[in-house]
C-alpha cells in the first residue's frame, strides 16, 4: 500500500468514528432527487402527520312514556222518579196556574205545610204540587227531600194551563234581533177592566226558551203592551230558541201563538 493510500484510509476510519459519536441527533427526511430534462431539482419530504381517527357518535334512541288516553266525562241523567215529599219554608208561598211568577194566582200555601211534588218545569226551578187543585210553585220556597231535577218534566207537556173562554190568543207575532237582544211584537188583543185579576196582572204572558251560557233557560215575561225585548239569547246551544204570546184573564189563557224565533 502506498503511503497516498494509508492516507486516504485513515481519514475514512476518523470520518467513521466521528459519524458514530453523534447518534442521537435523529436522522433529517432524506431528500429526494427528481431527474428532469432541464436538471436536478431536489425536493425535500416532510414528515408524516399522524390524524386521530376520529367516530360519529351515532345518536341514541330516546323513549317518551305515552300519556294515557284522556277519558271524556259523560253525563249521566239523574233516574226519574214518580214523586217527592217537600215541606214549604216561606210564611205563605203561592201556588199558580203556570210555572212562574206571571201566571194567575190560584191559592196560598202556609209555611211548614207537607206537599207531595210530581212534575217540572223544563229549564226553571219551578216544581207541580199534586192535589185536587194541582198548582205550581218556586222550589227555592222549599225543603225537598231528594233533588227535583229527577222529576218528570210535565211543561210543556202534561200539565195544561186553563183555557179562557172569552178571549183567543193573538193571530200572529213577529220578532226582530239585535246582537243577542230579541224584540218581539204581536197583534193586540184588548181585554175589558172586568177580566183583570188585580192591578197586578199582566194582560200578555210570553213564554221564552233562551240560550244563556250552552244552557236553554225557560223565563216567563208579562207586559201590557204588545212589544217586549229578551235581553239576552246567546248562541251555543243544542236546541233552538223559542217562545209564545198568550192573552192572561182572570178566568184562562187565549192562544198560545208562536213566534217565529230569529237566529244568530
Amino acid at each position: 500500500m502506498t503511503n497516498k493510500q494509508r492516507l486516504l484510509f485513515g481519514l475514512f476510519v476518523l470520518t467513521t468514528i466521528a459519524c458514530n459519536l453523534t447518534g442521537g441527533t435523529p436522522a433529517s427526511p432524506s431528500p429526494v432527487m427528481d431527474v428532469s430534462p432541464t436538471g436536478v431539482t431536489i425536493t425535500e419530504t416532510a414528515p408524516a402527520t399522524f390524524i386521530p381517527e376520529t367516530s360519529t357518535p351515532i345518536p341514541s334512541l330516546t323513549l317518551s312514556p305515552t300519556s294515557p288516553p284522556t277519558e271524556t266525562p259523560t253525563f249521566t241523567p239523574l233516574p226519574v222518579v214518580e214523586s217527592l215529599k217537600a215541606k214549604v219554608t216561606a210564611d205563605l208561598l203561592s201556588c199558580r196556574y203556570g210555572p212562574g211568577a206571571e201566571y194567575l194566582y190560584l191559592y196560598a200555601l202556609r209555611q211548614t205545610a207537607n206537599i207531595k211534588l210530581i212534575g217540572r218545569a223544563d229549564g226553571n226551578n219551578w216544581v207541580w204540587v199534586d192535589g185536587k187543585n194541582k198548582c205550581w210553585v218556586n222550589a227555592k220556597f222549599l225543603d225537598v227531600a231528594g233533588d227535583i231535577m229527577s222529576l218528570p218534566i210535565v211543561y210543556p207537556g202534561t200539565a195544561k194551563l186553563p183555557v179562557s173562554p172569552y178571549y183567543p190568543g193573538p193571530s200572529w207575532a213577529k220578532a226582530t234581533r239585535s246582537g243577542n237582544s230579541v224584540e218581539v211584537t204581536w197583534e193586540a188583543v184588548p181585554i175589558s177592566p172586568g177580566k183583570y185579576e188585580d192591578e197586578n196582572m199582566h194582560q200578555y204572558i210570553i213564554e221564552v226558551w233562551r240560550c244563556e251560557g250552552g244552557q236553554i233557560i225557560f223565563e216567563t215575561l208579562g207586559t201590557n203592551f204588545p212589544v217586549i225585548t229578551v235581553e239576552n239569547d246567546e248562541p251555543g246551544c243544542a236546541l233552538p230558541s223559542h217562545g209564545f204570546v198568550y192573552v192572561q184573564e182572570k178566568h184562562g189563557y187565549g192562544g198560545p201563538v208562536d213566534i217565529p224565533w230569529p237566529s244568530h
